[in-house]
């Protein structure tokens, strides 16, 4: 069973895939200023993920483009939503299988320095509960954004976490 960490990213992917249930294309590459649109943020996470368990924990980077469309601080765009589902899908399972090995210790003893500042340390696992917060957030601005597209019967709180990713000491 993979770790408690990884169930509760699982969680996490599962109720940002609900939040773009029903979603149109033309809907998804809406930009509502500041905001960036709901077709980028998907390529958002999908870059994140890429960057973190694909490229710095396992030297591979599939889908290169993302760094450049996607990236922090990268110029807005509108995509379209097929082409950043199709990443985000990729992306994703290419990391299951390794997410599926990693251990409360590899969690607590990976680790990467920050660019910036090479004294910093980031373990696996706080880099998995950053991740975790940052699906959150961009969950939340979709959300956001198709009520201010006027899409009703929206999910209203948090899915089933009770059954699909319940506490559990690691």
């Amino acid at each position: 069973m993979p770790h408690p960490l990884i169930i509760q990213l699982r969680f996490t992917r599962s109720e940002f895939q609900r939040a773009l249930e029903g979603l149109s294309d033309a809907d998804a590459r809406r930009r509502l200023l500041p905001m960036n649109c709901i077709s980028w943020n998907i390529g958002h996470l999908a870059w994140h993920e890429q960057g973190m368990w694909l490229a710095d924990f396992q030297g591979q980077t599939p889908l290169p483009y993302l760094n450049e469309l996607y990236g922090y601080n990268q110029p807005a765009s509108t995509p379209p939503l097929a082409e950043s589902l199709e990443a985000w899908q990729t992306v994703t399972k290419m990391t299951d299988p390794f997410l599926d090995t990693l251990t409360t210790q590899q969690l607590q003893e990976m680790s990467l320095t920050d660019d910036d500042d090479p004294i910093i340390l980031y373990t696996a696992g706080s880099l998995m509960q950053r991740l975790i917060y940052h699906y959150w957030y961009h969950t939340g601005e979709i959300m956001a954004i198709r009520q201010m597209l006027g899409h009703t019967n929206l999910a209203e709180f948090v899915g089933d976490i009770d059954t699909e990713a319940p506490y559990r000491p690691h």
